[in-house]
């Protein structure tokens, strides 16, 4: 009994100190702990109490019932959209929408941003820089307009400089086939220079030595990019890559649900439409949560996956 005394306090004593320990970093560090609160408060308010929610995923949810008075379900929402035909194609458009993206929009901010790094006039620089910037701002709305002004049949420019040329006008915006890539190309010109940021700030980090290095070695500007640069900024691109594949489910609404049409809802209709359509437009929340949890989980699958390939080639994961 003696033993087992000693050790009770020999561990609350620990425990006391720890406190002790905890109490002195807090008083210390105080200043930092309030700047803190607001993030914390953001996330508490609008991403964890929200959470909730998710159980519409399982109810028969109506307003008017409430969400105690709603039925439970259980898979049945869940079984409904996988026997549903119309998921497929959502799947195969969203999934699409985002390999064009991956492919052709994530290596643009990296490339321009070692173009932008390797300009010498600083003033030219800054001019640049301001000017890739500036497409970010602009709201969809505008960026819709741009697109229908330049690629439409009657008063497009693109199809003017057609007509000119003896060649029959193309219908951009109404043939299936142009739609995926004008969304990207769309997504290039409003976010690939604000991409660069991030990598630009990368870059900033490298050790200057590591580029003298390379000149007395006799690299030239490419080899330096090519054996400097790049590997000082990779773990940056490999921690964006998983991330971004975190999103594979998601689309930008908004881009979507403006340049959509009924000719070619076939390659426009995609998980977020859906959810607009049917959770807002008609009132079924509880599918439009299960549709939410879905991509949630598909997103989470794939950051862990493609985070633990990364750790098995040796790079550093985002966990």
């Amino acid at each position: 009994m003696k033993t087992e005394e000693i050790s009770l306090k020999k561990h609350s004593s620990k425990l006391h100190t720890g406190f002790q320990s905890l109490w002195k970093d807090y008083v210390k560090y105080r200043y930092m702990y309030l700047l803190v609160i607001p993030g914390f408060l953001y996330f508490l308010v609008f991403k964890l109490i929200p959470m909730w929610g998710l159980l519409l995923a399982f109810k028969d949810y109506h307003p008017m019932l409430g969400f105690s008075g709603s039925q439970w379900v259980g898979m049945k929402h869940f079984t409904d959209m996988f026997s549903d035909g119309h998921f497929y194609l959502m799947l195969r458009n969203t999934l699409l929408i985002n390999i064009f993206g991956l492919v052709f929009f994530f290596p643009l901010p990296i490339i321009l941003a070692i173009m932008l790094n390797e300009v010498r006039h600083e003033l030219f620089k800054r001019i640049n820089q301001s000017l890739v910037y500036m497409p970010h701002f602009l709201s969809w709305v505008v960026i819709a307009s741009i697109t229908f002004f330049m690629l439409s049949v009657d008063i497009g420019l693109v199809n003017k400089l057609i007509r000119v040329l003896g060649l029959e006008p193309v219908s951009f915006l109404n043939e299936s086939r142009f739609f995926w890539g004008m969304l990207t190309v769309q997504s290039i010109w409003k976010d690939a220079g604000w991409g660069t940021i991030i990598f630009l700030a990368a870059i900033a980090g490298v050790n200057p030595e590591r580029y003298e290095a390379a000149v007395v070695d006799g690299a030239n500007r490419f080899r330096q990019i090519w054996h400097v640069t790049l590997p000082a900024i990779r773990p940056t691109i490999v921690i964006l890559l998983i991330l971004r594949l975190g999103h594979m489910t998601d689309v930008n609404f908004e881009q979507v649900l403006l340049m959509m049409n009924p000719l070619v809802r076939d390659v426009a209709d995609v998980f977020d439409t859906y959810v607009y359509n049917q959770g807002i437009l008609r009132g079924m929340y509880s599918v439009g949560v299960t549709v939410g949890l879905f991509k949630g989980f598909v997103g989470l699958a794939l950051v862990m996956i493609s985070n633990y390939f990364v750790k098995r080639m040796g790079h550093e994961g985002i966990y």
